[in-house]
């Protein structure tokens, strides 16, 4: 009987957290701030809790309730005032700019020299003098504007106007056809037939994966079997 009403309360506490989730919004670990990391680890003892919780499991429902809405006001006060967002979220810090370090702003961002340079060479720059600003985010990342003699060359740069690149549809999936993907890319099963025998495939059941560029209407297709390599490049 115990065991039915864990099953039961643990069920109930995924369904409300993953409700509360989508009220709180959709955010990425790195895009998470302060206030949101202290919510969600809140709102998840308080779901773990909940499945051993047999007599009032509603009390820790009402506590997670109470902890999301605070985080849905919160997002709705921060986007309306500048001043509440800068207090309750916190602001970008400039710690480099013009090869000048800001050590004042090191401090408020309460992150020393080693972790800068550390973040500094993990996007590829181990040389300072590459880097015109360095800025830390309120949510912890670092973004990084490079000199604009170290930055990479662009199609803009020596007047070049390529063609905009689309995102690859995917028409076969570990053998099988997907119907309408390949109806969007204007294709249908003969052409895909003739695709594959191009290529040498006697049919899908032989692709892992099939993708069409629908800009050139082109496919790259992916054996199911190949044969592994000998030795691991990382072992």
């Amino acid at each position: 009987m115990e065991i039915a009403k864990t099953a039961f309360t643990s069920i109930i506490s995924i369904i409300v957290l993953f409700l509360l989730t989508k009220l709180m919004g959709n955010k990425q670990l790195s895009q998470l701030s302060m206030f949101d990391y202290i919510i969600g680890i809140s709102i998840g003892s308080i779901a773990a809790e909940c499945s051993f919780e047999h007599e009032n499991p509603e009390r820790m429902i009402v506590a997670m309730l109470i902890y999301a809405l605070s985080a849905f006001l919160v997002s709705i006060v921060t986007g309306k005032s500048t001043r509440l967002r800068k207090i309750i979220i916190g602001k970008p810090l400039i710690l480099y700019d013009n090869g000048k370090l800001y050590r004042d702003n090191f401090k408020k961002a309460r992150i020393d020299i080693s972790d800068f340079l550390t973040h500094c060479r993990n996007q590829g720059y181990f040389d300072l003098s590459k880097l015109r600003t360095a800025v830390f985010e309120y949510n912890g990342s670092l973004s990084l504007l490079p000199a604009d003699t170290d930055r990479p060359l662009t199609p803009s740069d020596i007047d070049l106007s390529p063609s905009q690149q689309e995102i690859m549809v995917n028409v076969i999936l570990d053998g099988h056809i997907n119907d309408e993907n390949l109806k969007q890319t204007g294709n249908d099963r003969i052409w895909l037939e003739k695709q594959l025998h191009s290529q040498g495939f006697h049919g899908p059941d032989e692709v892992f994966l099939g993708m069409v560029d629908t800009v050139k209407n082109k496919i790259d297709l992916y054996p199911l079997k190949t044969v592994n390599k000998k030795r691991d490049p990382f072992e």
